[in-house]
């Protein structure tokens, strides 16, 4: 239902003299908003508050158990089988320990200038390696170049690659033919790993 052909047949009553009134503004002032249907609120159901009371405690004590356990846990780390030491291994500790002197400020000073020297020398022999390689590949296409020049057959022919270079020959089948009474597993596994909890 609008409110609108109301309001527009009540406008002239209102507004009635003997004088026109001028004006630019809308002649209706008045806004109607859509009506908003509402549902009621269903009723809460009343529990007994001794009820309620049991399960906030049953909730309480459960997260207890669950921090209790995690505590107990903490510092207990899962055993692995492959870095296990052997008990005899652990009894002759003290016989095995070595008294190792701590280094002088002189023996540090000359590690790390042997590791400086060492690093200077790599560098210089990967220098002169990476300068082997492009004298070797600019004479090569120099080479390469001149034989052109002199014969284009026998430069073609020199440009085919080697399989002598490479001696390397694979051949087997194509397709494996099915094994008879083979069953196929359907991807089911039996999970023998061990669990830590």
């Amino acid at each position: 239902m609008s409110l609108l052909p109301v309001l527009s047949r009540l406008l002239p009553l209102v507004g009635q003299s003997t004088a026109r009134s001028v004006h630019s503004g809308t002649g209706l002032l008045f806004r109607s908003t859509p009506v908003l249907c509402a549902e009621p609120l269903k009723k809460k159901k009343k529990l007994d508050p001794q009820i309620v009371k049991q399960r906030e405690e049953r909730k309480r004590k459960r997260l207890e158990k669950q921090i209790r356990r995690l505590e107990k846990n903490a510092r207990q780390l899962k055993p692995i089988e492959e870095l296990e030491v052997p008990m005899e291994l652990i009894d002759e500790q003290s016989k095995r320990k070595r008294n190792v002197p701590k280094p002088t400020a002189e023996l540090l000073e000359s590690r790390a200038l042997l590791e400086k020297q060492w690093a200077k020398y790599r560098m210089q022999e990967k220098l002169a390696d990476y300068q082997l390689f492009d004298r070797i590949v600019a004479a090569q296409a120099k080479a390469l170049g001149e034989l052109q020049l002199a014969s284009d057959e026998l430069y073609q022919r020199a440009i085919q690659p080697d399989p002598a270079l490479l001696p390397f020959v694979a051949q087997g089948p194509v397709s494996t033919p099915p094994i008879k009474g083979y069953e196929q597993p359907d991807g089911e596994y039996i999970d023998v790993s061990r669990k830590w909890e």
